[in-house]
């Protein structure tokens, strides 16, 4: 057990070899200054608590708009995390995630930048292989693409769910603007045409966030 844990000043490093399994947990709030709140309640929950040495890193962000929060949890194995999250005093520390793993990142030239958007590109699929061929499918053409096409992209970190049922791209980004510029291209919607014309395959949509607070 670690009896004391750090707040981290950056984002957690999405690509750590690591960290064997990841947990995403989203939930509407409403109003900007509640989910604040709410965020710094479940930060210093975790903060306080006793974590297993097999819990990496805690990450919460806020969504621009204000309204939706999501928190981002690195450990390098499953059931320590949730013994862990079911022990926690508060409701709301222990909200029900999604457990994910890593399968592929792209990373560009800006790689060790620090990160001022994380946006969510989400998925419904039908199964692990359509799981991995989107994620193939994406990858392979920002990989291909004009670097211009997505100059302020990061990385690209394509997350796939352990059930087989959904795939999300964690992207990091230098700025919201070099993130909306993206939108405006061609790589962004020749990727939409690809996954709109794959079966057992259906875009969730995405959301921008910034990092509120940081364990680990």
């Amino acid at each position: 057990m670690t009896d004391t844990v750090a707040e981290q000043p950056t984002t957690p490093d999405l690509t750590r070899a690591d960290a064997r399994a990841v947990f995403v947990s989203h939930w509407y709030v409403g109003d900007p200054d509640r989910a604040r709140t709410v965020l710094d309640e479940v930060t210093d929950v975790w903060r306080r608590a006793p974590w297993p040495e097999e819990l990496l890193t805690f990450s919460c962000y806020l969504s621009v708009e204000g309204d939706t929060v999501m928190t981002y949890t690195q450990a390098s194995g499953a059931t320590a995390y949730r013994r862990f999250v079911g022990a926690l005093p508060v409701a709301a520390a222990r909200r029900e995630p999604v457990e994910y793993r890593l399968h592929r990142s792209v990373l560009t030239e800006l790689a060790a930048e620090p990160p001022g958007a994380l946006v969510t590109a989400m998925f419904d699929v039908d199964g692990p292989e359509r799981q991995r061929f989107i994620v193939d499918s994406i990858a392979r053409r920002l990989e291909e693409a004009p670097a211009d096409e997505h100059a302020g992209m990061i990385g690209s970190h394509f997350h796939t769910s352990v059930d087989g049922t959904r795939v999300t791209n964690f992207a990091e980004w230098t700025t919201d603007e070099a993130h909306v510029a993206f939108l405006e291209g061609g790589t962004r919607h020749g990727n939409l045409r690809v996954t709109q014309a794959t079966p057992g395959v259906r875009p969730i949509g995405f959301r921008r966030y910034h990092l509120h607070r940081s364990l680990g």
